[in-house]
């Protein structure tokens, strides 16, 4: 398996953030919640054990101070963990998407391989496999096509004139269908 280090972390920012985002708000709601019930236990504690109201304004306050910035810390944390580990899903996908794209544009069918830790390695051995079979089957299918193309010449030259064109249709057909996929030495 080839090594290789990808260094942009937003590979499909689109499916990244929105998971991100997800992520960070489900974890926003809860800890607002989460402090909410604080709070009002504070209020409830001070109510119940006859403390000045001040004192529990200055604790409500106070923890309100402590909370913001460490709420904004963990969203942070958070929203940057989603990104890295959505990384290990969009990653592969994407270069699952590029490798696909260069067989189609012509670049000769080659292993795919994924980074080490990187999710769906065994998609990426799947596809190896099926490529390996398509290439397989195609290589049986041309010698097939090949050998029908020499008996269609060779029937051009039994049948009658009027006949001819349809041949050559069916064989012009089987050498585009030929060189189409004919791999360049």
């Amino acid at each position: 398996m080839a090594f290789y280090k990808r260094s942009t972390f937003l590979i499909d920012p689109k499916f990244q953030l929105r998971f991100s985002i997800v992520i960070s708000l489900m974890f926003i709601i809860g800890s607002l919640i989460y402090a909410y019930v604080v709070y009002d236990f504070i209020s409830d504690m001070g109510n119940q054990y006859a403390l000045t109201k001040l004192g529990v304004t200055e604790a409500a306050q106070s923890f309100l101070m402590f909370l913001v910035p460490f709420q904004f810390l963990l969203t942070s944390l958070v929203i940057l963990t989603s990104i890295f580990l959505t990384h290990k899903v969009a990653g592969p996908l994407y270069k699952l998407r590029n490798h696909l794209l260069h067989i189609r544009e012509g670049d000769p069918i080659s292993p795919l391989t994924f980074r080490t830790g990187d999710n769906f390695e065994d998609v990426a051995e799947e596809v190896t496999l099926f490529l390996e079979w398509v290439v397989a089957n195609q290589e049986s299918d041309f010698k097939y096509v090949e050998e029908v193309s020499s008996y269609v010449d060779n029937l051009a030259m039994v049948i009658p004139d009027d006949k001819k064109p349809v041949l050559n249709e069916i064989s012009r057909r089987l050498k585009e269908i030929n060189s189409r996929y004919k791999k360049d030495n």
